[in-house]
């Protein structure tokens, strides 16, 4: 055992299914390296758990390169961890000390039922996404889109809209469990660009209404979704998606 490795106290939610209730359980971890990530050590846990005849937690992880959005863990009361702009699995052990008792546990929201152990359900977001979060129109092939001037600064707006990487973050942070961050990056990405104008009014009034539909909270204004948000959308997106939508809701027919 090199230098540095440490032994850490593990509190874990677990959790059947949906039916069931769920509760904390707690676990021991050795040797564990700093340079490992936080998913890694979860490896090392769940490797030690089958080798004990247990049954391994379960957890959502795909490209473990910060790109997906999967690693949803609500550590030590975070989403993702308590070091700002990282997913999990860009979360490494250096962040913790040696003797250190972490307490992890799955999104907590309504809208996001959990599946098993630290997985949550997600739909809601892509039923979302479904509702408008497209262009129908035809925006032909690269040469035609470049030939479309767009202001740098817009374009860099919706640039970064559009890095939301839809991970949840943003509803797990707010007291209110709303998906505004969320559905006001989607809208922003395509209000802000040509191509996203024949439906900007039926966008977010369809996106908004299925978000409500999803049983997701109201904004608190409070910007802890954009605190915690891995890729730092910022909080203009709300504000954005709040003149969208009274603009559509305004010029609609029968208002």
């Amino acid at each position: 055992m090199s230098h540095g490795n440490m032994n850490l106290t593990l509190k874990v939610w677990r959790q059947k299914n949906k039916k069931t209730e769920g509760k904390i359980e707690t676990y021991q971890v050795a040797g564990i390296s700093p340079d490992m990530s936080f998913l890694e050590m979860f490896d090392v846990l769940n490797e030690q758990l089958i080798g004990e005849g247990k049954e391994p937690i379960a957890f959502d992880h795909d490209c473990r390169e910060g790109i997906c959005g999967m690693c949803s863990m609500y550590i030590n009361g975070r989403p993702h961890g308590p070091k700002g702009g990282i997913t999990t699995c860009q979360l490494h052990m250096r962040s913790f000390s040696d003797g250190d008792t972490i307490v992890v546990e799955p999104w907590r929201a309504k809208a996001f039922p959990v599946i098993k152990d630290l997985v949550v359900d997600r739909a809601a977001f892509d039923r979302i996404q479904a509702a408008g979060g497209f262009v129908s129109v035809n925006t032909g092939n690269a040469q035609d889109a470049n030939s479309i001037p767009i202001a740098k600064e817009d374009a860099d707006e919706a640039f970064a809209a559009a890095a939301c990487i839809g991970c949840g973050a943003c509803v797990a942070a707010c007291q209110n469990a709303s998906a505004m961050l969320f559905v006001s990056a989607k809208v922003s990405q395509f209000a802000l660009l040509p191509q996203g104008q024949p439906e900007r009014k039926m966008r977010v009034e369809r996106m908004v209404a299925q978000m409500d539909e999803e049983g997701f909270g109201s904004c608190t204004n409070t910007g802890a979704c954009s605190a915690e948000c891995p890729k730092e959308i910022s909080l203009e997106h709300i504000a954005r998606l709040n003149r969208e939508y009274l603009g559509a809701k305004l010029t609609s027919q029968g208002v």
